[in-house]
């Protein structure tokens, strides 16, 4: 039990998950209540000797030294690369935050991330997952057989979501914790924990299978629904498309008016 309450205060202090204030009571009184997300923690032994922990040192700035990359997860993005402490574990997917460096693409000149929000100090299982574009281009055609188009895949963001309990991909229970999300930006060579709203009303207490994760404003905000919620992808689309055809509509009737906002019916 000691074990279930550390790991309580550990992720308190590592973020807060909002909870949706217009739910139910059980929703508001359960995130005041012990979180129960915890509980197996992962043994961090064996630690390696050339471990150096990075936290609290000042973003950007450049070490003088260079890191056995086999001792890292590298995660690459369109601007840079991140290295990430990985312990020893047969299923590649425990990450270690508390050494992390960023690089330009394909170099090894090792500077240190912008952290902009607290990070876990122990072991964690995370999954990862790509959040980008294509890049669809027309480039010159030298022979026959070249391609008319050339797609590239851009990853602006990465992000790592954390296995509920800290339980392996191939454990019967196991379950995303979509609660906690560490957030990999292209652009600003920064981490940090995603603020993730919860609109389900049983709040922490919820069966977490039925969960489903939504993810808008470029990667920016963090929606976590029921799985009954979910809207087909064609009712995404035209909705979206929608708001932008206004936008696009209010631009244009902008320029031909003198207030800002149409009556629309």
């Amino acid at each position: 039990m000691e074990d279930e309450e550390m790991e309580e205060v550990d992720n308190k202090k590592d973020y807060d998950v909002e909870y949706e204030s217009l739910l139910s009571g059980t929703a508001s009184s359960s995130s005041s209540s012990s979180d129960t997300a915890g509980g197996d923690e992962i043994e961090m032994s064996g630690v390696s000797k050339s471990f150096v922990s990075t936290q609290g040192w000042d973003s950007e700035m450049v070490v003088d030294y260079r890191i056995n990359e086999e001792e890292f997860h590298k995660i690459s993005l369109l601007e840079c690369d991140f290295f990430i402490r990985k312990p020893p574990d047969p299923d590649n997917d425990v990450y270690d935050f508390r050494e992390m460096y960023v690089t330009p693409p394909d170099t090894d000149v090792y500077a240190i991330p912008r952290v902009l929000a607290p990070m876990p100090q122990k072991y964690i299982r995370c999954s990862k997952s790509d959040y980008g574009c294509y890049n669809v281009t027309e480039p010159p055609i030298d022979a026959p057989r070249d391609p008319m188009y050339k797609s590239d895949r851009e990853i602006m963001k990465v992000f790592l979501t954390k296995h509920y309990k800290n339980r392996r991909s191939g454990d019967p229970e196991f379950v995303l914790d979509f609660e906690e999300i560490y957030v990999l930006d292209s652009k600003t060579k920064s981490i940090t924990r995603a603020k993730v709203l919860v609109t389900v009303p049983e709040g922490r207490e919820r069966d977490r299978k039925n969960d489903m994760l939504t993810i808008r404003d470029n990667g920016n905000s963090f929606k976590i629904i029921d799985r009954s919620q979910r809207d087909d992808p064609t009712t995404v689309i035209e909705r979206e498309e929608w708001i932008k055809t206004r936008q696009d509509m209010e631009k244009h009737l902008r320029k031909l008016r003198d207030f800002s906002i149409s009556n629309w019916f």
